[in-house]
């Protein structure tokens, strides 16, 4: 007899990965149908090395599959990260202008004011 357990429970976690992924309404197009988890019978012998068989052709399967959706998300998230960046970037430039702009009216502002309380003996407001 053959033991799959281990591999049947290595690819658990995978399976579940991937289920949450498609969960959230999110999915990778472009890897296909998330492969179908087969049915198994241990009734006899022969049932449990067939049971074998298609648990492994399954995990090679599912390990695909899962391996696509991981690259094709890092792919797409990548993508709006860039563009949330570039995005982000384009605000702070806008806002750090504004900030210079301003902090030049106040240095302006209390040079003049300065001047002017010199000027009158700071006898001002």
């Amino acid at each position: 007899m053959l033991v799959c357990g281990v591999a049947v429970l290595v690819a658990q976690p995978l399976v579940q990965n991937v289920a949450h992924a498609a969960a959230t309404g999110w999915t990778a197009a472009a890897c296909g149908a998330e492969p179908t988890m087969p049915s198994l019978d241990v009734s006899s012998v022969e049932h449990y090395n067939a049971s074998v068989d298609k648990a492994t052709t399954y995990e090679k399967a599912a390990r695909a599959y899962n391996s696509c959706v991981a690259k094709t998300a890092n792919k797409e998230e990548t993508a709006i990260s860039n563009e949330a960046r570039e995005k982000i970037a384009h605000i702070h430039e806008g806002s750090a202008a504004v900030q210079k702009h301003i902090a030049a009216n106040f240095t302006r502002m209390t040079a003049a004011l300065k001047a002017g309380s010199a000027k009158f003996g700071g006898a001002s407001h």
